[in-house]
């Protein structure tokens, strides 16, 4: 079970990183003159780069809760298989990979490509909690 908790934590540091990386590029945007702290209020005039890191930092609150809420499912009901360890790992890197193309680049096709591999792993857990559930697993 321990070892599912260890993709969850690497998910949560993943946010706390970009967490620490906007606002080092926010401070750095209003220190070059770029833009003053008022821009930030609601993120319409950021300069790209910060926008970039602004956006993902708003997706680690979308598919990840599900992740999650999975996670903790399976780890409270003792059901954790060896294929929900790869499932979330493959997760976790699809994540960091997310993040790499939506922060450092243009390219949106590449980067619904990369979603689907956050997707599909986590299909895997979302199905296995499925499958518990039609088994009456936690009743």
């Amino acid at each position: 079970m321990a070892s599912l908790l260890w993709p969850m934590l690497a998910q949560i540091v993943l946010t706390c990183a970009l967490y620490a990386w906007l606002t080092v590029a926010r401070a750095a945007a209003v220190r070059s003159g770029q833009v003053d702290f008022a821009s930030f209020v609601l993120g319409r005039d950021e300069p790209k780069n910060v926008a970039r890191i602004t956006r993902n930092l708003g997706n680690q609150f979308e598919l990840p809760v599900i992740f999650y809420a999975v996670v903790v499912l399976l780890v409270a009901l003792g059901r954790v298989a060896t294929i929900d360890v790869a499932a979330a790992w493959i997760f976790v890197a699809g994540r960091i990979i997310h993040t790499a193309v939506q922060t450092l680049t243009d390219d949106v096709p590449l980067r619904g490509r990369v979603f689907m591999i956050n997707f599909l792993a986590l299909l895997v857990l979302v199905g296995h909690v499925g499958l518990l559930a039609l088994a009456g697993v936690g009743r």
